[in-house]
């Protein structure tokens, strides 16, 4: 529909495919973007975890609109922002304002500035939900062109830590690994690759054998 969260092996080549993958985790968010006309007043922060498509969600924006993006804004010279703040304001021509937290959490000093910030709507993309990181994880296999086998994206789906930044880590990691075995992604490859590379974002397996049958029985006695 729009072009933003996708996060395959390559986080910039997913911005310019226009994939935008949707779930409750980032409805909202897309959501008020692509409703700019009805903003109280021409002027929206939007804020987001690492890695979660603020930017593209951004770039959206500004084709939708024909407003100004201000990424990164959180760390934008002040007085610029401000003036853009008020050229916003005076022309009625939208403006997006992209940062990593909340606006109450940037370092504004000036006054004015952190009274209109306070005032402006502000809308956050949360963190993956579960149906967001099967989503991901399946669009970055495919994106990638990896060969890998169907119960690949669910396995990783119930053990990845639920973040977009560790996601894309994964699939980076996993992408190249497959390149350079010339092999293709399975489960006994994944837990080899992953355990070799020591990667700390898989936080849970539940492959874990049973108990032995002496283990067992002692347990019912």
């Amino acid at each position: 529909m729009t072009n933003q969260i996708g996060l395959p092996f390559d986080w910039q080549a997913q911005a310019r495919t226009g994939s935008f993958l949707v779930s409750e985790a980032n409805r909202l968010a897309q959501r008020h973007v692509e409703r700019w006309s009805d903003w109280p007043i021409p002027i929206s922060v939007l804020s987001g975890p690492a890695r979660s498509g603020r930017s593209t969600l951004g770039r959206h924006f500004v084709a939708l609109s024909g407003g100004l993006l201000i990424d990164d804004a959180d760390r934008a010279e002040e007085r610029q922002l401000f003036h853009q703040w008020n050229i916003a304001r005076d022309s009625g021509r939208p403006l997006l304002l992209i940062g990593r937290e909340a606006p109450a959490l940037w370092p504004v000093e000036l006054p004015d500035l952190k009274s209109r910030l306070a005032a402006a709507p502000h809308v956050r993309i949360g963190d993956p939900d579960d149906a967001l990181i099967r989503q991901l994880i399946e669009t970055g296999l495919a994106q990638a062109g990896s060969a890998y086998v169907a119960d690949v994206p669910e396995w990783l789906a119930r053990r990845v830590e639920r973040s977009y930044a560790a996601v894309a880590e994964m699939l980076v990691r996993l992408n190249r690994l497959s390149l350079e075995a010339s092999r293709r992604i399975s489960v006994p490859f994944l837990k080899e690759a992953l355990q070799m590379q020591h990667f700390s974002p898989i936080v849970g397996d539940d492959d874990t054998p049973p108990p032995a049958a002496n283990d067992a029985q002692e347990e019912e006695r």
